[in-house]
């Protein structure tokens, strides 16, 4: 019996949930972690506050906002929180790799067959209906977010200055995210009312749980008061996890292997990836694309597919980049094993870092209630990164419509744009569907995939 499912612990933490039931409804939130993160939050919501009344309404968001201040996917970086909260280090360990794990497999076996089997025709069509719907989904996401977030002219125009940055001048993201920040930053402190950011999350329609209502009440567990003594430990101890594999691998490689870059590479992301998935999909495919030539523009879009159509955050495309570098850059190992070795170290350096976050952070977070800095920083990045989605859904529609891109060098002004005479009317007519099943029909984006993934496979299949 390990000390969070002991009765002392259990009388400790006084709210009497067994690790074992825990455990159930992680591994039940992991498998059915579909949607996306609005999704998966809403999922989280329902099971632990409305059903079980685990926590309260007021804990649970105040969780939530904490996370979306956070580098990486809020979502998951939520499931650690409660975890924590709940039973302490062990839960919330539990929580986030389970949260994690269905998405890591799913992703690397389709990744096999993706590298093996990928030129078969019902293979291709499959992907090729994927992209398509793709890029629907992205641009849904632009207007989603845009409509929630561009509420005031000094938004709309961090959004506009951040689209013609990574449009137009390549400026890297975390430099933009790091602008709108001190933007939003300063704003706030100097009173503009549009820069008072709302530091509140609606995750779902559903009753209100009161915290007075729920197994922790208003009560704050013993260990989630600051330990300055448990957090140096916490931090040594993950920050080790972190880095000391590149450490190594710079030893092993003397700097020149394809592990240590794409360990280097995602560790920065770990670091940047506010926003969620779409936003840092942008300098992820400008980096691996056109720098590292790790994988081909149709090739994201096919990662991003596989993403959307299995649990887990969407951020896992990660992995799929991560396999693809491995796979054509595999040294002297057999490509299979170098590309799932780096997809294992992509994953790796994507995630630890958000158990860094919730471990270390989790106990300060009440300094974080109210303060006007923060919200209007998070409003600010959160334009920005509209404007960072939008050339996301731009540079996905050149590559998913037209068969032919050119870079239009005009000095400072570099510009990728198509030559409208490449058009693909298949994916043209893909993508119109995928839209129509958004935006009129207002299907989930499961069944718009699945749509436009029978469609692509019956094209390759009868016309192609």
């Amino acid at each position: 019996m390990t000390d969070s499912q002991s009765p002392r612990s259990q009388a400790l933490q006084g709210h009497g949930i067994p690790f074992r039931e825990a455990l159930v409804v992680w591994a039940k939130v992991a498998a059915l972690s579909f949607g996306g993160p609005a999704g998966q939050i809403a999922l989280m919501h329902r099971l632990i506050v409305e059903e079980r009344r685990w926590i309260g309404e007021n804990r649970f968001l105040h969780a939530l906002n904490y996370c979306m201040l956070l580098p990486g996917p809020e979502a998951q970086q939520l499931a650690v929180y409660i975890g924590w909260l709940l039973h302490r280090t062990a839960g919330g360990l539990v929580a986030g790799i389970l949260f994690i794990l269905p998405g890591f497999l799913a992703i690397l076996g389709l990744s096999y067959i993706y590298v093996a089997y990928g030129e078969i025709p019902a293979v291709e069509g499959l992907f090729f209906g994927l992209k398509a719907a793709v890029l629907a989904v992205v641009v849904h996401a632009v207007i989603r977010i845009g409509s929630r977030a561009l509420k005031s002219r000094p938004m709309v125009a961090i959004a506009v200055l951040a689209f013609l940055a990574i449009f137009a001048f390549q400026v890297p993201f975390p430099l933009i995210i790091l602008a709108a920040a001190a933007a939003g930053f300063l704003g706030a402190r100097s009173g503009l009312a549009a820069f008072k950011g709302k530091m509140s999350h609606a995750a779902s329609g559903g009753p209100v749980v009161q915290d007075r209502d729920s197994a922790l009440g208003e009560m704050v567990p013993a260990h989630a008061h600051p330990q300055l003594g448990w957090s140096l430990r916490i931090a040594v101890i993950l920050l080790s996890l972190w880095l000391v594999p590149l450490a190594l691998l710079y030893v092993w490689s003397g700097g020149g292997s394809i592990f240590l870059q794409v360990g280097i590479f995602f560790s920065k992301m770990a670091l940047v990836t506010f926003g969620g998935a779409y936003a840092v999909l942008a300098y992820v495919a400008q980096q691996a694309v056109d720098n590292f030539g790790w994988l081909q523009p149709g090739e994201m879009l096919d990662g991003l597919g596989m993403a959307e159509t299995t649990p887990g955050p969407l951020i896992m495309v990660v992995q799929f980049v991560g396999f693809m570098a491995g796979f054509r850059n595999p040294g002297s190992l057999d490509p299979m094993l170098a590309a799932t070795l780096a997809a294992i170290l992509t994953t790796w350096v994507t995630f630890v870092p958000c158990f860094l976050w919730i471990f270390l952070g989790a106990p300060f977070i009440e300094k974080l209630r109210g303060n006007a800095g923060l919200g209007g920083a998070m409003s600010a990045i959160t334009a920005a990164v509209v404007g960072v989605i939008f050339n996301l859904a731009l540079w996905f529609a050149n590559h998913t419509l037209f068969r032919q891109v050119g870079l239009v060098d005009l000095g400072w002004l570099r510009l990728e744009l198509p030559d409208v005479t490449s058009l693909d009317p298949a994916a043209a007519a893909l993508a119109a569907i995928a839209a129509l099943a958004l935006f009129r029909l207002r299907l989930p984006v499961i069944a718009t995939l699945a749509l436009c993934a029978v469609a692509g496979i019956a094209w390759r299949l009868l016309w192609s």
